[in-house]
Parts: structure tokens; C-alpha cells; sequence
């Protein structure tokens, strides 16, 4: 089955130490409900830095990596209906989906 790649920028709207538990617990719910179709859990990001070929640059950009999850699915569309309900598109968070290619080398 592929794997795909579910990619968090940005970050939900947090405004209390309760509603960041209560994400939390949504996370649990969402990732529970996927049950083996997620690689390992949810995986969130620290500071960034984006390598350039002209250097280095601090923070990731506007819209900086803040997570990642590994997903089986069917297929693209079947992992975009398996994000949907991911609490972190409340706030302005956004989830980036790619598949994961396998290479032979």
C-alpha cells in the first residue's frame, strides 16, 4: 500500500493551556481512528533552518514545517479524506499531502 506523507505548516489556534489539551486529545482521537495506517505517531517540528545553495536561513519561511505524519492509503485522494478531519487545520494550519516514492539504489 503507498505511504504517504502528510507535511503540517503553520499551527492551530491555541489560546489556553485547556485548549492545547483539548487538541491533544483530538490528535489522539484522530490518530486512533486511522489505526495501522499510521507509520508511527504524529511527529511535531522544533526551529528550523532551510539550507540554500547559498546558505543557510533561520525559521523555515512564512509558512514553516511544524509536523509530519506517515499515512497508508489507497491513494492521494484516500489520504486527503483521511486528513480532513485532523485537528490541525483549525487556526491557520494547513497540511501538505505527497506520496512517498519508493527508489531502488
Amino acid at each position: 500500500m503507498p505511504q504517504f506523507i502528510l507535511a503540517y505548516h503553520g499551527k492551530p489556534d491555541v489560546q489556553s493551556p485547556e485548549q492545547g489539551a483539548e487538541l491533544m486529545r483530538h490528535w489522539k482521537v484522530w490518530q486512533d481512528g486511522l489505526g495501522d495506517a499510521i507509520s508511527g505517531p504524529s511527529t511535531p517540528t522544533g526551529a528550523s533552518k532551510t539550507l540554500t545553495p547559498d546558505g543557510v536561513v533561520d525559521g523555515g519561511g512564512v509558512n514553516r514545517l511544524s509536523g509530519i505524519t506517515i499515512l497508508q492509503a489507497d491513494s492521494i485522494e484516500d489520504a486527503i479524506v483521511r486528513a480532513k478531519s485532523n485537528p490541525h487545520l483549525s487556526g491557520t494550519g494547513t497540511i501538505e499531502i505527497a506520496e512517498a516514492i519508493e527508489l531502488d539504489m
